[in-house]
């Protein structure tokens, strides 16, 4: 029997903010094609992405989405997804996510997939735009630039990128390509033309220490929210370089400056948690863990990552990519582990009714929208810097405590 209650009930009816995720596939997809977008390792010989806890609650959960029953055979759902064609099982799991609005990270794009627009479209909803800096350093470098120059063009570029309609954040992979044990320091100009030269006569992907430092630092100059992945993502990432805990000298180095939006976390959302208690700046969410855990454990990634972040610091998304599922799964396992986690401590006296209802709010949507300047939040988004020689201030407008 489905669970019940008021808390249940208003998060089952709220207009999500989906903060961080990427488009659908705009083509009909092969059985081996959707088994590798169900999964962040590889469709291996003998192991069914469909026998995992996602591919399970795909069976569950999406498979009526489709007129299947519940937990219908891996070939009859792929044979109906066939059926009905990819922009009618967009739209269905789209809309059955009940967002009003996705912010899409359009710099990851290995299959073809929705642009924000398209996306929003197939969704009944709006969409932004968050803009992947290593995409446009790595254009930068394609297009041909001069070591000397390499910092004052990729500055021109990133500025370009983030001033187009709809931007309203930008993200780094620094996870992925070096991972966070970086000196938090802002590199001098000297050593930016050096790795610069570096990097341009190699070629390949921008990886490089000091290149990545210049470009997290330009993200604090650009003044707009910057999302980080960390934690949890396929093979091309070390895992344990994806611990954001490694990140706190950059953060007392950056405070002051603009919102950090810590992305997905799992297994180390518990040190994102820490940092969202102690650096104002600091947000998090457990995005991409909530589907892969599913259902059945996404509670309990929820329950871990609250212990102690202020309310006020969740934020929901997806991180869905390629399989329309996944933006439908991602929602259905926010709403369900955060009402019953909710509706428990109500139960219990723990929380009052109207302090539950209004933490689902924010987490589910007024926090995205206060920090990115979203319509139906306050107006305009935080104060992406503070003038010079101001110090660090809390929601409140008291001086934070210096330690």
């Amino acid at each position: 029997m489905p669970a019940s209650g008021p808390v249940h009930e208003t998060l089952a009816a709220l207009p999500l903010v989906d903060h961080h995720c990427h488009g659908a596939v705009t083509a009909d997809l092969s059985p081996g094609a959707f088994a590798s977008l169900i999964t962040e390792g590889e469709a291996w010989p003998g192991v069914s992405p469909f026998d995992s806890p996602a591919g399970v609650a795909v069976r569950r959960h999406c498979a009526p989405l489709l007129d299947l029953p519940r937990h219908a055979a891996p070939d009859d759902y792929l044979a109906r997804r066939a059926e009905l064609g990819w922009q009618e099982v967009n739209r269905r799991f789209l809309r059955a996510a009940g967002a009003e609005a996705f912010c899409v990270d359009t710099g990851y794009a290995p299959h073809p997939v929705t642009s924000p627009a398209a996306l929003a479209e197939a969704a009944g909803a709006a969409a932004h735009e968050v803009v992947r800096l290593e995409q446009v350093a790595e254009a930068v470098a394609a297009r041909g630039v001069e070591a000397g120059e390499y910092a004052a063009v990729f500055r021109a570029a990133a500025e370009e990128a983030v001033r187009r309609p709809g931007v309203v954040a930008v993200k780094s992979v620094a996870a992925y390509r070096t991972g966070f044990g970086l000196d938090p320091a802002r590199p001098a100009d000297g050593e930016v033309t050096g790795a610069a030269r570096r990097w341009l006569g190699q070629g390949g992907r921008l990886a490089d220490p000091v290149l990545v430092r210049h470009l997290l630092w330009t993200a604090v100059d650009l003044g707009l929210p910057l999302q980080l992945h960390a934690g949890f993502g396929d093979a091309d990432l070390r895992l344990h370089h994806a611990d954001p805990a490694l990140l706190t000298d950059w953060l007392r180095r950056t405070a002051g400056t603009v919102p950090v939006l810590l992305l997905h976390c799992w297994p180390y959302h518990r040190q994102a948690a820490y940092l969202a208690a102690v650096f104002e700046q600091v947000y998090l969410d457990v995005g991409l863990a909530l589907h892969y855990t599913g259902p059945a454990r996404c509670r309990a990634v929820l329950e871990e990552a609250l212990e102690i972040t202020p309310f006020r610091k969740l934020l929901y998304s997806s991180d869905a990519y390629g399989v329309a599922e996944f933006h439908h799964l991602g929602a259905l396992c926010f709403r369900q582990g955060l009402a019953g986690l909710l509706q428990d401590r109500v139960d219990a006296d723990e929380l009052s009714l109207p302090d539950a209802l209004r933490i689902a709010a924010w987490t589910g949507g007024d926090n995205a929208r206060r920090l990115y300047g979203l319509p139906g939040g306050p107006p305009g988004r935080l104060p992406d810097r503070l003038p010079a020689n101001e110090p660090a201030r809390d929601l409140g407008g008291r001086p934070t405590r210096k330690v």
